[in-house]
């Protein structure tokens, strides 16, 4: 691996740090303090590529490998993570219907979803099934040239604001082998959403339960083959866990550069606060953390761009340190910042609130150490 990057990468960052300066910067706090999901956001990302980045060619995606989609997240989670976490959302369900959808799914949603006009939810967890989603209960029952689906999802990021939903059912029996991945339109019949979860962070998407009783989706909808569902899904929280972890960097990175400007500028005991050798170190630290982190993530994209075979180790690492390392530099941020930190005036608290969830969702870092504990004691894997 090079970890320098090229010329043209540097430029994608560049153009992703632009946009995020121009269309996120100046809104982030409202959005967040009035629970706004900034669709003409999304748009203007799409019609840079960012809402389809890795997403095949052949649907209006850009095709490039996840290390160059790293790049993008974390320039824009610098200044708002809730809004580019969506965003990784949307890019992952829009992969899956690139990749496993059929040629008519492919044709009728696949320019939509990679332009931004259409916008797509990732529906895999239940009010039973979190942490152990093999265990959903979701059926999807064929009946003719239809399956009909009945059971409920729950803290569907995006739900009642997209128009496409990727969601987790069961057509076969129990465990991983007899679920299912489907492409459900939003506003089919028979789909209901409840009401917007009131949450710590992330107030820029919207996150609601959602119920699906008898919804007849052609079968043309299916992604993949029946019972493939559970890898597809495996498949996108790899990726997934990168993305989170990425914005989790991109937050940090954020918080950091806000310590440094407040460091040089806040005197007390007649001193700049850059000049007390604690808060040197504590900021040295916080640098030191933020680089470790950033590597790891960027190993485990081009673990997943090269398909290696432990590429799902790397992922999981990668999510797990990253996310706690995320939080905690925004926290020294924070603290930095004294009460002035406490204040929604200034971003740090926002920032805070906002990486908390990324070390639960995507699979919780309890999880992640299960996996890889599992890689290392019952596979034998060598990580060398």
């Amino acid at each position: 691996m090079d970890l320098e990057l090229t010329d043209e990468q540097r430029a994608f960052a560049q153009a992703a740090r632009d946009y995020a300066e121009g269309e996120l910067a100046p809104h982030a706090a409202r959005w967040d303090a009035e629970g706004i999901f900034p669709k003409e956001a999304f748009a203007r990302a799409g019609e840079m590529g960012f809402c389809a980045i890795y997403a095949s060619e052949d649907i209006g995606g850009l095709g490039l490998p996840r290390l160059d989609a790293t790049l993008v997240f974390e320039e824009m989670a610098a200044v708002d993570p809730s809004t580019t976490a969506f965003l990784t959302i949307h890019n992952m369900a829009t992969w899956m219907v690139g990749k496993w959808g059929q040629p008519a799914l492919r044709e009728a949603w696949g320019p939509l979803l990679a332009s931004g006009q259409k916008l797509a939810s990732y529906c895999l967890t239940e009010p039973g099934a979190g942490s152990d989603a093999a265990s959903l209960s979701t059926r999807a029952q064929r009946q003719g040239d239809h399956y009909v689906l009945n059971g409920a999802k729950a803290f569907i990021s995006g739900g009642g604001d997209t128009d496409l939903l990727v969601v987790m059912a069961r057509s076969g029996g129990e465990g991983a082998g007899g679920i299912s991945a489907f492409a459900v339109p939003a506003d089919s019949e028979g789909i209901s959403y409840g009401r917007k979860e009131e949450k710590m962070g992330w107030n820029s998407q919207s996150t609601r339960p959602i119920v699906f009783e008898n919804v007849r989706v052609p079968a043309g909808n299916l992604l993949g083959e029946e019972g493939e569902g559970f890898k597809i899904a495996m498949k996108g929280l790899d990726g997934g866990r990168i993305n989170i972890g990425t914005c989790s960097v991109g937050a940090a990175q954020g918080a950091l550069d806000a310590a440094r400007r407040y460091m040089d500028e806040r005197r007390q005991f007649n001193r700049r606060l850059a000049e007390f050798q604690a808060l040197q170190f504590k900021l040295a630290d916080m640098a030191t953390h933020l680089v470790a982190a950033r590597q790891m993530v960027r190993l485990a994209a081009c673990k997943l761009d090269a398909g290696a075979p432990d590429a799902a180790t790397y992922c999981a690492m990668a999510k797990r340190f990253a996310t706690d390392m995320g939080f905690q530099i925004c926290l020294d941020a924070q603290q930095i910042h004294g009460g002035y930190g406490y204040l929604r005036d200034y971003p740090l608290e926002r920032l805070v609130r906002d990486t908390r969830v990324h070390q639960i969702l995507e699979g919780t870092n309890e999880i992640m150490r299960v996996i890889i504990a599992r890689q290392l004691l019952e596979k034998g894997a060598d990580i060398r």
